[in-house]
């Protein structure tokens, strides 16, 4: 059985297949056509679909539209109802439903040969759930769905018993913790739907003094869900103006707010372990990407296990739907990898390279080359294998520099025109990690924080966030081979078995997907070797 998943009605279109059970494709949108985010989650763009990662999955797969057995969109109109009636201040969101009505027609007319009536609405949460529970490695788990809209919720509580949902809870609309951390996000002066990441990271230098007042209108209830009422933010800390200087009122507000939803998020996952006695609970949804509240609820909630979806924004409800569809008739396996997307043979890559006309090598050992060059405090471009599915970069397409030096730090954020508080992460092997970091291990997905130990946080500074914790990846050896060289390579030369890894991208643009990508990326920043597949290209030579 063949089933498309297909997100596109807010943010992060994307599309992932899932054949005979088997997750064999996923891709997000932006990475095609290199608009960050694939679009904005305004109802005029409703209509928009990820046409570039659909035909790329079934091309992948070697198939047409109408091999298709279903296509799985990841809302359900049925069940929406007006903006007004939810509390909700929307006046165009008819327009959104209505696309969404249409989206058979649409999907269609976008990959000719597909029958419409082959279009399967799953509703939104639904699809949110199946991406976690069913893919994971616990086939009994508790499921929780947190983000910032639905057809008319914002939560969903559930049970996975042998892959099959049982729907325990849910929160209907206005109240949603990923809207009231979104309007956190514009009142801070970044981009609503995209630079929340950035209030999590922020909330660091803060103290949470405003907590008490913003305990009026967000916390958990008695019966399982919880309120999260639009906050008049401006009563508090005046607005910051996008780009401009962030102060610490601003930082304090941050951190009262992430305090509260971190108390909220606590609460629904100790009530669900309360209710379901399972040992593993699995997590998707947006809010599932803020890796300092699953930190606590790892610590604090009572389950043994907690597995968070690594696409767990609206670009993974595409997996998720294909996924609940599938998994209607076919036995639905775990989620093999995160490396999901496009990836190129080692001959295409030297092709771009001759198009191109750079100077390259093909060294005996990238991976000791590689080692080399971060050990002489180079910053290297890492294009190897499949892209990720999701917004981390976990070693396929990474910025890798040296973390013993603290100036590194500032020096990536220049690299990339990030915010100076924006940390770096830490990639470490599996089998290294507990010596330096405490946390939920292993952690392959960077969706958790670890406190680093007291005799590694002046070791690797440049990997140590202001609070103490990094956000680390572990890497399996015997899952990343090549990653674990370069690591290995590393340590023999600096005594340090870590190293930094951020995504390889500028600011304001997606994570850089094909060897074109990656090409324009190294000419345009100051990076000193791109490694593409077994190749090597030395900015000294390319820009002599």
């Amino acid at each position: 059985m063949h089933v498309l998943g297909i997100n596109a009605l807010f943010h992060d279109p994307a599309a992932a297949l899932v054949t005979d059970g088997k997750v064999v494709a996923a891709a997000e949108e932006e990475r095609f056509s290199r608009r960050k985010h694939g679009k904005r989650p305004v109802p005029f763009s409703a209509w928009e679909l990820p046409e570039l990662s659909a035909r790329w999955c079934l091309e992948q797969a070697g198939l047409t539209p109408s091999d298709l057995d279903a296509v799985a969109y990841s809302y359900d109109p049925s069940l929406a109802r007006p903006a007004e009636r939810m509390g909700l201040h929307d006046p165009w969101d008819h327009l959104r439903q209505e696309y969404a009505r249409r989206a058979p027609g649409f999907l269609a007319e976008a990959l000719p040969g597909l029958d419409p009536a082959k279009v399967r609405f799953v509703p939104h949460h639904v699809a949110h759930a199946a991406s976690a529970g069913p893919v994971s490695p616990y086939p009994d788990c508790a499921v929780l769905v947190l983000d910032g809209r639905g057809e008319c919720g914002s939560h969903l509580a559930g049970r996975y018993t042998n892959r099959e949902l049982t729907v325990l809870g849910t929160q209907e609309l206005p109240d949603s913790l990923g809207l009231f951390y979104e309007d956190l996000t514009h009142h801070l002066g970044f981009l609503r739907s995209s630079d929340e990441f950035k209030v999590m990271a922020l909330a660091s230098y803060g103290t949470p003094r405003f907590a008490g007042r913003l305990r009026e209108y967000v916390g958990a209830d008695d019966r399982g869900g919880f309120r999260a009422r639009p906050v008049p933010w401006t009563s508090l800390v005046p607005p910051r103006e996008a780009g401009g200087a962030w102060s610490q009122d601003h930082a304090d507000l941050a951190a009262s707010a992430q305090l509260c939803l971190e108390e909220t998020v606590l609460a629904l996952a100790r009530r669900l372990r309360e209710r379901t006695g399972e040992d593993a609970l699995t997590m998707a949804g947006g809010v599932a990407l803020n890796c300092v509240a699953n930190t606590r609820i790892w610590r604090e909630s009572g389950f043994r296990h907690v597995w968070v979806q690594p696409a767990a924004g609206d670009a993974g409800t595409a997996l998720g739907a294909a996924a609940h569809v599938a998994g209607q008739k076919d036995t639905l396996e775990p989620m093999p990898t995160v490396a999901l997307g496009r990836g190129w043979s080692d001959t295409e890559l030297r092709d771009w390279l001759e198009r191109a006309a750079v100077p390259y090598e093909e060294p005996a050992d990238i991976a000791g080359t590689t080692a080399e060059a971060l050990a002489a405090d180079g910053i290297v471009a890492w294009f190897q294998g499949r892209s990720e599915y999701g917004p981390r970069a976990l070693g396929h397409r990474s910025l890798l520099a040296h973390p013993g030096h603290a100036a590194n730090l500032e020096r990536l954020n220049a690299v990339k025109g990030r915010e100076e508080f924006r940390p770096v992460a830490p990639m470490v092997l599996a089998e290294r990690a507990a010596e330096l970091f405490d946390g939920p291990l292993p952690s392959p997905h960077m969706l958790f924080v670890h406190d680093v130990a007291a005799a590694w946080k002046d070791r690797v500074p440049a990997v140590v966030h202001v609070d103490g914790t990094a956000r680390i990846q572990t890497v399996d050896r015997a899952q990343e081979p090549l990653m674990a060289r370069v690591i290995d390579g590393f340590e023999r030369r600096t005594g340090l078995p870590v190293v930094v890894n951020t995504s390889l991208n500028t600011a304001g643009r997606p994570m850089v997907d094909d060897p074109r990508d990656a090409l324009e990326c190294f000419g345009s920043a100051p990076v000193d070797l791109l490694v593409l597949g077994p190749f090597a290209v030395r900015r000294g030579k390319a820009f002599a």
